[in-house]
């Protein structure tokens, strides 16, 4: 997975150098994606800052997760990784962010979300995607498994927004004789 985070935190580099930043707030990854970001020389230009929000009083307090999603649905859920985007880019003041909460193991999970479940969410305060993993392959393999997917996935939301973007800017035909 290392030269996997490699090839994307180039990849990311480039995108991102166009003037965007971005940081982290993350809970099962502990900073592990904050690391893969910064792979690439020049990380300072675009990585603002990470968040590890491992007790849910971070995710409250800190990035402003509501308290009663947290004791309706834990923390390892989707909404609860999209709050924590949105809580992100207000505190460490970035455009964009890239969240994790799960259960990585190999103790924790519920009946509904068992160990291997990791929500990872990317996007603006505005505009965010989300990606659930599933699947234990022990603790190093799924926190392997997320940093790499939380990469992938900020690729993919640049890509997609960049493709957008182009898109609007094309020159586009006009039928006069309609």
């Amino acid at each position: 997975m290392d030269f996997q985070n490699k090839i994307l935190s180039k990849e990311l580099a480039t995108r991102l150098w166009e003037g965007h930043t971005i940081g982290t707030a993350e809970s099962c990854t502990a900073g592990k994606i904050a690391e893969a970001l910064v792979l690439t020389a020049g990380a300072s230009q675009y990585f603002r800052g990470g968040i590890i929000c491992y007790h849910d009083d971070i995710k409250r307090n800190m990035l402003k997760v509501d308290a009663q999603l947290i004791e309706e649905q834990t923390a390892v859920c989707e909404e609860v990784a999209i709050q924590m985007v949105k809580g992100a880019c207000e505190v460490l003041g970035t455009e964009l962010a890239i969240a994790s909460t799960g259960w990585a193991g190999p103790g924790g999970g519920t009946k509904e979300n068992p160990v291997g479940t990791i929500y990872l969410a990317c996007g603006s305060k505005d505009d965010i995607i989300t990606l659930k993993l599933e699947g234990d392959e022990g603790r190093d393999k799924n926190l392997a498994n997320a940093t790499n997917q939380a990469l992938a996935l900020c690729a993919q939301y640049l890509a997609e927004r960049q493709t957008e973007k182009a898109e609007e800017k094309a020159p586009r035909l006009v039928d006069l004789e309609g």
